[in-house]
């Protein structure tokens, strides 16, 4: 981990952000990626597979239920969250080559009907994440206005779950470009203004947003979403908690997904009822 835990907590209570975190080396990374290129051809036919692979890798892939469990990632988390930590969600987001889908300012929590404040997202880099493939952007001091008004335009270019939007006046000129080698992750707040941009390379940009929760929070709707515990003990019995995977790709853990998928699904689409279309159930958000 290149940031000291001293200056990382204080630079995420300051800026609501903190990169580059040291998480894999780029030979590790690219396993990884990898392994998650051999699952989509393995699943090409399969369209209902393929999205639950990509919204929950760490449920399905063992490579990457190391991964979120791994030492660094959770020697980074701990001092912001305390020692007792999930994994809400370990979806991957993927930018293909050449494409202009985009990412429109906007705050996370806004959507997955937490209730408390009580996580981090670590972006963990599998390929590189420059300005040219379409990086995040994060505004800083931004997680300190709470949550905005958010529009759902449903956008056909725009990645995100409803197309949401903030409807506060953000300046872009304020957006620090968060680029990241691969192997590398940046933490950010869950109420932190943030956007992308798209890819303009000839290369796919691939990454892992894995979002850390206290193990004290739960749902609003009361719905036992699915969780896995990575550190630490869970004193409270919100959620579904999941073990590693029992294998790679097996049904059993589809199931799992399927369920859960569902039930994320109607969380995130409260209010935006009839307007979905032909978003994917599994879709928990995009960078």
């Amino acid at each position: 981990m290149t940031v000291a835990v001293e200056s990382l907590t204080e630079t995420y209570t300051r800026d609501g952000f903190v990169f580059p975190i040291e998480v894999v080396d780029s030979s590790e990374a690219s396993s990884i990626q990898n392994d998650l290129e051999k699952a989509e051809a393995e699943l090409a036919h399969d369209s209902e597979r393929l999205g639950l692979v990509r919204a929950y890798p760490d449920r399905l892939l063992p490579s990457f239920d190391r991964l979120v469990r791994h030492p660094k990632l959770i020697a980074a988390v701990s001092p912001l969250l305390g020692p007792d930590l999930m994994v809400w969600s370990g979806g991957l987001f993927i930018k293909e080559a050449n494409s202009s889908k985009v990412v429109t300012w906007h705050q996370d929590l806004n959507y997955w009907g937490l209730d408390e404040v009580n996580e981090v997202t670590a972006w963990v880099a599998l390929s590189p994440s420059n300005i040219a493939n379409g990086c995040m952007r994060f505004v800083p001091g931004s997680h300190q206005r709470s949550l905005v008004p958010h529009k759902d335009t449903f956008d056909e270019n725009n990645l995100l779950s409803r197309g949401q939007e903030i409807t506060v006046d953000v300046n872009d000129a304020d957006g620090v470009n968060v680029i990241l080698e691969p192997g590398q992750a940046s933490l950010h707040h869950g109420h932190l203004f943030h956007a992308s941009g798209p890819n303009t390379t000839d290369q796919r940009r691939v990454a892992a947003a894995i979002r850390f929760i206290s193990t004290s929070m739960r749902q609003e709707t009361g719905d036992r979403t699915l969780v896995t515990l990575v550190s630490g003990e869970d004193h409270y019995g919100h959620f579904t908690v999941t073990g590693p995977p029992r294998d790679r790709l097996v049904e059993e853990d589809f199931e799992l997904c399927r369920r859960d998928a569902a039930i994320k699904r109607q969380i995130l689409y409260v209010g935006a009822e009839g307007k979905v279309g032909k978003r994917h159930a599994a879709t928990h958000g995009a960078y």
